[in-house]
């Protein structure tokens, strides 16, 4: 419990310029002012929201039942009933943080929203559907988040592109981070050889960070060495800052100059996945080691309250930490863990879970219907 009263540690984390946003969205956020407080007493200033978020929001149920009866008298299709509750919620999400939008000159303020998961490894269904998105939810401070699976790199480029916003998500090895950035800036080459103001594109890549540590250490237990338990907790922040490197690299040189002179906004790492899920840590660490100016944290409130609470912000915890970090992912491959392994099985992991809560949100809109149609 921190003792000092007059401490915020996430003013502190705003002022180290860290972007916090909340993940996670609710209508009953939403209709109660609890996204309203949150943005004016925690200095939340976004949003991010995926298949499970959603998927838990609708199986609460209430909030949506007026709109789902209404849906369901005009013989709406389960598609479209889906897509018109989670545009709904993000768009009146969007108008929430419009002042923040507008006063961060686009940086912040932003609203995310995913294309179906089951599209992450069709690449012309993707770019359909990120377009798609966009015209229903109209509003600028929309990111529509697409998967870095290889499929999805190429409609990451297109959607840039075509002008739009992209919060490219799921994002777990450095290797798949570089050839993110990559297709980024080949979309805002397309968008600006096509003519299109750069100014108002952009993105951020979310870099998954404690799914790492939870792959990982299970591997090392595995071993059952003093080594490979003297690597546990190591691997995620590591990781993390080597992307951070890794964004301060590609973020420079002739290449990017020529596009910064056009107007164009680098593509912000985010911190995502940063709620612990090994008790045994202290529950603010992928917040306060992972700090440097032009990042997104993106959490969920548990973890935002912790921080609050007793989180001890010692600012740019990154810079500095290069030549540790590669030293971290040398003595694991040492110890024997196939690092391209973990990344990929995450990779894998992330989707089909994103696939199954996708599944149970169709489910409890069908039987929503269902119910609305029998009334």
């Amino acid at each position: 419990m921190s003792t000092d009263s007059s401490k915020d540690p996430l003013k502190e984390l705003s002022e180290a310029g860290v972007s916090l946003w909340l993940d996670d969205l609710s209508r009953d956020r939403l209709r109660s002012g609890n996204l309203a407080e949150l943005i004016k007493t925690k200095h939340i200033v976004g949003v991010t929201t995926n298949p499970t978020i959603f998927a838990a929001a609708l199986s609460k149920g209430e909030a949506y039942e007026e709109q789902v009866a209404a849906l369901a008298a005009k013989n709406a299709t389960l598609a479209e009933t889906v897509k018109t509750l989670t545009t709904d919620d993000v768009r009146n999400a969007a108008d929430l943080f419009t002042p923040i939008f507008e006063a961060t000159n686009g940086v912040d303020g932003r609203v995310s929203i995913e294309v179906d998961p089951g599209l992450a490894r069709d690449t012309e269904k993707t770019v359909a559907e990120a377009k798609d998105l966009a015209r229903i939810v109209n509003r600028p401070n929309l990111l529509v988040k697409i998967p870095a699976t290889e499929d999805g790199l190429p409609a990451i480029t297109s959607v840039i592109a075509e002008g739009i916003s992209v919060n490219v998500t799921l994002i777990f090895s450095l290797e798949r981070y570089e050839a993110v950035i990559e297709a980024y800036l080949a979309g805002l080459e397309a968008a600006h050889a096509a003519g299109k103001d750069l100014t108002g594109i952009h993105s951020v890549a979310s870099f998954f960070v404690s799914r790492v540590d939870a792959e990982i250490d299970k591997r090392l237990s595995a071993f059952n060495t003093p080594q490979a338990e003297s690597l546990k907790g190591k691997a995620a922040i590591a990781n993390a800052r080597l992307a951070f490197q890794l964004y301060e690299k590609k973020f420079s040189g002739e290449r990017w100059e020529t596009l910064a002179a056009a107007g164009a906004n680098a593509q912000r790492p985010l911190w995502a996945s940063t709620g612990v899920k090994d008790p045994a840590y202290d529950d603010t660490r992928y917040v306060v080691e992972l700090v440097a100016p032009g990042t997104v944290n993106t959490a969920p409130e548990k973890t935002i309250d912790a921080v609050a609470n007793h989180g001890v912000i010692r600012g740019n915890t990154i810079n500095g930490s290069y030549p540790e970090s590669q030293q971290v992912f040398d003595d694991l491959t040492a110890a024997g863990i196939d690092l391209n392994d973990v990344f990929q099985v995450l990779e894998t992991e992330g989707v089909d879970k994103f696939d199954v809560s996708w599944a149970e949100l169709q489910q409890t809109v069908q039987t929503a219907l269902d119910e609305a149609g029998n009334r």
